[in-house]
């Protein structure tokens, strides 16, 4: 007998016929079939492994250590055995794959020619694998768009080895051992859902960082030197958040254009031929007790309509794909009917829009033709990428073109920031507007939208374009920026405006400027006429408020000088020693090219006793200078309360025809509610 086995053991074992394979296949399939009927079974496992019989496991190391292979008694197990190891893999309602590869596994046809000849078992498991599918939509979660197209492309190669996969997970025997070719051992991803799968928006808003002004010791730095602003464009977007309900990011905050927004009533000067008045008033603080506020307030002269000079404007629109939303370019075009109303019919518009590329939609046109302006601005539609930097060449182009001697040559820049085509740098465009600034030709800023706002370069652009930046928001801010207060957008009266504060060390021991930070200068640039600066338009007003603390108060933070005492005597028997501090002015004409001074001694004088006694106008401004400071998280606002801050400025409102005082009261009330305290 056991030379018989010996014998059988050393025979070649006949080669499966096709037609027995198919009909072990086949009963493999019924198997399936009437389990798919019958089982009620949950599906899944707590288990690390599938769910598989003791055949399972006896059966996988026998194949794989190949104690078979090679024997008669193997070809005599292969076949039935095989029909019962595909029930035990696809009892559980694993998924078995795609169509194409299980009729593949007979060998009578390549993948490609079984797709075209499905079975109906197969067809079957298809629309049961598809309900398990269904089923996992719930745990679907949202992935980058880049994930959903790697997982889309990589679905039909894997389908394809569904079958491999599955044997490959209960560690069987390999394809090879039951007739089939080898596949290749890749897992199977999960399922997609036929849902959209949406990548998390971005925010690319952009702002210029910052930090807050320090405290500084007379002793050792008494002059602040700084240039002028009249930007409105932080209080317009620091509003905008808080109205949707979050707090704006602290790099946003720029104190001193929200001091700067409100319109303020402060003594005029007499004539054009003194451009602007200083008037310094001194208050106590009302977060410090030991310190005293500074207030600075000039006023420009307001050039009367029939004195406007000429004006040669150039609207240069941003109609790129990203201002196609309401309150991009829908909201500009309302934005620019309402400017183009208040122009003179002597005045002339030109229009260049960029996106891609830039193009020219209006030559220079007269005002008194208002209709073919408005209709060129209702044909703007967006699309494309933002080629900015050559949309600013083209517009500089018909600004000179219809340039008016002696008038208003201004571009005035639409845009949501988003310069990415061309030289879009912040120093390349610095460098083109500055030598454009000296023909004369100067540049504002009108900034649109949320989510890509670049308010970094929208600050470069203006602060060297000689001109203004301003966010626009809701149409009733575009009235505000450019109908009432158009004279001073577009009209200058001085240029290139700087201030300096030199305290006296015998009355001042230690000052802090509140805002500013983007605008510090040297206290050498001061003299330096070659050094740009900001600019005040017609009628304009401007507001700097320090905070100072006096010789002696127990509110000083630095430590006196060792070696101050010579100094000190000398400070003291100086025929000056009467005042606290001395403030100058330097400014040119818009036409010229040497600067002029202003000086203004500061003394007790100007002081008044409590802030109550102040006027309404320096009441509300320090309102407005101590909530911007808490916004951007300066630490010497920590115990001043929101509370405080609306009770201040709700009784300084005064005359507010325009409801803005109102509206900065509601803005406070919703800061308190969303920092989640009272303070």
């Amino acid at each position: 007998m056991s030379d018989d086995f010996e014998k059988l053991g050393r025979m070649n074992p006949p080669k499966a016929s096709a037609e027995a394979r198919a009909r072990a296949l086949a009963s493999a399939m019924q198997a399936f079939d009437e389990q798919q009927e019958n089982s009620n079974a949950t599906q899944g496992s707590a288990r690390p492994v599938r769910q598989s019989s003791i055949f399972n496991r006896i059966w996988s190391p026998i194949m794989n250590r190949k104690l078979l292979a090679g024997s008669a008694l193997a070809t005599l197990l292969v076949v039935p055995a095989a029909a019962f190891l595909t029930f035990e893999l696809t009892r559980d309602g694993a998924p078995f794959g795609e169509p194409a590869q299980e009729i593949a596994l007979k060998g009578e046809l390549t993948k490609e020619e079984a797709r075209q000849k499905p079975e109906p078992q197969v067809a079957a498991r298809k629309a049961a694998a598809d309900e398990r599918a269904r089923q996992q939509e719930a745990k679907t979660v949202e992935v980058p768009a880049t994930v959903e197209a790697e997982s889309e492309a990589a679905a039909p190669a894997a389908q394809a080895d569904a079958m491999a996969n599955s044997v490959a997970r209960d560690s069987v025997a390999p394809l090879s051992a039951v007739g089939g070719a080898q596949p290749q051992m890749t897992y199977l991803p999960a399922p997609v859902t036929e849902e959209k799968l949406v990548a998390p928006e971005q925010n690319r808003e952009r702002f210029g960082k910052a930090d807050s002004n320090p405290v500084k010791s007379v002793a050792t730095d008494p002059v602040s030197t700084f240039s002028v602003d009249v930007d409105t464009a932080s209080y317009a977007f620091v509003r905008r958040s808080l109205m949707e309900g979050q707090m704006p990011e602290r790099d946003a905050v720029r104190v001193e254009e929200m001091v700067n927004y409100f319109p303020y009533d402060w003594p005029r000067p007499a004539s054009a031929a003194e451009p602007f008045k200083a008037t310094v008033t001194l208050t106590p603080t009302p977060w410090n007790g030991g310190t005293r506020l500074m207030h600075v307030a000039i006023k420009g002269y307001d050039v009367v309509p029939a004195e406007a000079p000429k004006a040669n404007l150039v609207f240069l629109i941003d109609v790129s794909g990203s201002m196609d939303e309401p309150d991009k370019l829908p909201l500009l075009k309302g934005a620019f009917r309402l400017l183009v109303e208040k122009l003179k019919p002597e005045d002339t518009v030109s229009i260049v829009t960029y996106a891609g590329n830039a193009g020219t939609v209006l030559e220079p046109t007269t005002v008194k033709d208002k209709a073919k302006i408005l209709a060129a601005i209702d044909t703007l539609q967006p699309g494309g990428s933002t080629a900015g930097a050559e949309g600013i060449d083209a517009a500089y182009g018909l600004a000179e073109k219809a340039f008016v001697k002696g008038g208003v040559n201004r571009i005035m820049l639409a845009t949501d920031g988003d310069f990415n085509v061309g030289p879009s740098s912040d120093e390349d465009l610095k460098r083109l507007i500055e030598e454009k600034r000296k023909s004369g030709i100067f540049l504002s800023v009108l900034g649109f939208g949320r989510g890509n706002y670049n308010d970094a370069l929208m600050q470069t652009i203006a602060q060297n374009g000689n001109g203004t930046a301003a966010y626009i928001d809701t149409l009733a801010e575009a009235q505000k920026t450019l109908v009432e207060e158009a004279g001073s957008s577009l009209f200058p009266i001085a240029k290139d405006v700087k201030l300096q504060v030199e305290f006296n060390p015998a009355a001042i021991a230690e000052y802090r400027l509140i805002g500013y930070e983007t605008r510090a200068l040297k206290r050498e640039d001061f003299n330096n006429d070659k050094v740009d600066a900001g600019d005040i338009g017609s009628g304009h007003s401007v507001t700097a408020i320090y905070e100072v603390t006096p010789k002696g108060s127990p509110a000083v933070l630095n430590d006196d000088l060792r070696y101050a005492e010579a100094e000190k005597s000398v400070a003291e028997a100086s025929p000056n020693s009467g005042e606290l501090a001395f403030l100058k002015i330097r400014y040119k004409k818009p036409d010229g090219d040497k600067s002029e001074l202003i000086t203004t001694p500061v003394t007790e004088a100007n002081a008044v006793p409590s802030l109550a006694e102040a006027s309404n106008d320096v009441r509300f401004s320090v309102a407005v200078a101590a909530f911007g400071q808490k916004l951007a998280g300066v630490t010497a606002l920590a115990d001043y309360s929101y509370d405080a801050v609306i009770d201040l400025a709700a009784a300084a409102k005064g005359a507010d025809p325009f409801g803005y005082r109102s509206e900065f009261v509601n803005l406070v009330r919703l800061s308190k509610g969303l920092g989640g305290s009272g303070k």
